[in-house]
């Protein structure tokens, strides 16, 4: 005799568990990707200050090579992301997504995402795996 088992709050409110990915399997054109990732390097590619106009804040933007034990790939901080992607820290990346630049991918975390600074993991990096590396082209297949 099966006895019928109360929702939990989190399937009532439509979350799910998460489900963690690694750096290896990310592909182009993905999103809702959720990774436990140690930041290897971080670069600061755009500082902007002050603009004319109040409501325009100022911008910055880091290049970050983050990884794990599968690979690596390069992160775009943007703003306050950029303050807590410090290398040596280990981040949990919620809702990030792929964007392709000059035919590379680079893993980014918009409004609908989230940076997380966790206890460091024990894991160590394969840097010889960077998928940023890879040069991806966009070909258009005729269906006949």
């Amino acid at each position: 005799m099966a006895t019928e088992k109360s929702p939990t709050p989190a399937s009532r409110s439509g979350l799910r568990k998460p489900v963690f990915v690694k750096v290896e399997q990310l592909k182009p054109g993905t999103n809702g990707h959720t990774l436990i990732v140690k930041v290897v390097s971080s670069n600061t590619v755009l500082q902007k200050g002050r603009s004319v106009s109040q409501h325009l804040r100022q911008t910055r933007i880091a290049e970050c090579l983050i990884g794990d034990e599968t690979g690596t790939i390069l992160f775009t901080a943007r703003n306050d992301q950029v303050d807590q992607v410090k290398p040596g820290t280990t981040i949990i990346l919620r809702n990030a997504k792929i964007d392709m630049f000059k035919g590379s991918m680079r893993l980014a975390v918009d409004k609908w995402g989230r940076i997380e600074v966790v206890e460091p993991e024990n894991f160590i990096v394969k840097e010889d795996n960077n998928l940023s590396l890879v040069e991806y082209e966009l070909v258009n297949v005729a269906e006949e």
